[in-house]
């Protein structure tokens, strides 16, 4: 190979992968092509009127799906928010013009007044998506529904009955669905290019950061209060593992544990938070001062309306975010591994993993024509009869658009459905949706039974 064809990134992806044995895409000599467009919806009719929305919880994914309002204000327009936290709800009304009778401070009050909106979007806490759900959809409201569902089954199901008996359109916030990447490999998949798969390999690496503001310290860390970590992260890749496999998974087995973030390691001179004047917070990894009060990282979830020393400190000594990580009420794992068996004899092995120093999910598809190795920011595709390969790119995603392009995507089809009462331009819809939370659910019951394999009948 050619020196010539090899940038500085590649190389170093190249060498850095050699070393760590990171499963990622290498370069290659041959086609590269790219598809730089996120909204590809060959159905999409402009709305007569722009569709009208509430806004339940305006935290960072409410405000994502919402600021698809201030790009395109002749398809969306937010009528009303629900927060109960004085400065986001009054920025938030600021910036979309909501009258002060349709602010309200818990969804409660937003579903006691009469339905005047089309829609409503619910990106309140987990514990807080069954009780909404249940009370918006008899009033007739389509629902854009933040992931997971609910905390249990039955709890979805319901929800699912709900959605049939009023025929309403309700959307899951699987985003991954609709960025470039992942339909792209979706395509891959059904041309036949790979054959018949036979097996699949998953990697989610949350990353060490993100592993400890969200699910140690953070809105998940509990499973009670939230989901279990398969179910509020890792719901995603089930997702998108059903998607892209096409078929029904019939069985799950599943190991993990929360190893690390205990008070049992804990150093030694370290105290309940990191401003208590703990003997080991300069040598820590996770010291909260470090990363939210020097770093400025990770400032969206503390809830205050300035960024300042001192009220980011204040954050700190009195928050969850300032606590000690092997001293919370944490309890979801920090790494866990999920078997499954597919239709048609595919084995799917799926590992999520708290420690590691780069996020972006690898994934690889073995087939029997050829296969695929992608890790988001590209994807190598070899066709085993020609040796041929085709290096694929996604697009540089919309500005303003996280998850690969992924969340104005979902809000773009969401919109689409909508307006034309068409659930069928939605690839998340609820029912979609359930069976990949089916196999969260059992992977997690698998786990507290030590790796029984379970079966994933979504009709039983």
């Amino acid at each position: 190979m050619s020196s010539k064809n090899w940038n500085r990134r590649d190389l170093l992806i190249t060498l850095g992968s050699a070393a760590l044995g990171i499963g990622v895409v290498h370069p290659v000599i041959g086609e590269t092509s790219s598809n730089p467009e996120l909204f590809d919806n060959p159905k999409f009719k402009k709305p007569e009127r722009p569709v009208t929305c509430i806004v339940l919880g305006a935290g960072g994914r409410g405000n994502v799906y919402a600021s698809y309002a201030a790009k395109f204000p002749e398809e969306m327009k937010i009528v009303g928010v629900a927060e109960p936290i004085p400065f986001r709800r009054e920025r938030f009304s600021e910036k979309y013009n909501i009258p002060a009778e349709h602010q309200w401070v818990t969804w409660e009050h937003a579903l006691q007044v009469p339905k005047f909106a089309d829609a409503v979007i619910i990106t309140m806490p987990d514990n807080l998506h069954y009780p909404s759900a249940m009370e918006a959809l008899p009033q007739g409201y389509d629902l854009l529904l933040e992931k997971a569902i609910a905390q249990s089954w039955q709890e979805c199901k319901d929800i699912l009955d709900l959605t049939n008996k009023y025929n309403k359109i309700v959307a899951i916030c699987h985003v991954l669905r609709y960025t470039p990447y992942f339909r792209k490999m979706k395509e891959v998949v059904e041309s036949g290019r790979l054959g018949d798969v036979v097996s699949v390999q998953h990697l989610e690496p949350v990353e060490h950061i993100h592993m400890s503001h969200s699910f140690v310290r953070g809105n998940w860390r509990n499973s009670e209060e939230s989901t279990p970590m398969i179910l509020s992260k890792s719901c995603h890749d089930t997702d998108i593992l059903r998607w892209v496999i096409g078929k029904s998974c019939k069985k799950v087995s599943s190991f993990g544990s929360l190893k690390h973030f205990r008070e049992e390691d804990a150093p030694p001179g370290s105290t309940a938070r990191c401003t208590d004047g703990c003997a080991f917070e300069r040598d820590c990894i996770f010291s909260a001062i470090k990363l939210y009060k020097e770093k400025k990282g990770w400032l969206h979830h503390l809830a205050i309306e300035n960024h300042d020393d001192a009220s980011v400190l204040k954050a700190l000594q009195e928050g969850p975010y300032g606590k000690c990580v092997y001293r919370t009420d944490n309890d979801v794992v920090d790494h866990q591994i999920v078997n499954m068996e597919f239709e048609d004899e595919i084995t799917v092995a799926f590992s999520m993993e708290a420690f590691s120093h780069y996020p972006g999910r690898r994934t690889r598809i073995f087939g029997t024509k050829g296969d695929l190795v992608g890790d988001e920011s590209q994807m190598l595709i070899t066709d085993f009869l020609t040796g041929k390969q085709e290096n694929w790119k996604p697009g540089k995603a919309r500005e303003g658009s996280g998850h690969g392009g992924g969340d104005h995507g979902l809000v773009h089809d969401f919109i689409q459905a909508v307006s034309q009462q068409d659930p069928g331009l939605l690839t998340s819809t609820i029912e979609a949706s359930m069976e990949s939370h089916l196999m969260g659910f059992k992977a997690e019951e698998s786990r507290l039974k030590g790796g029984k394999v379970l079966e994933t009948n979504i009709n039983s």
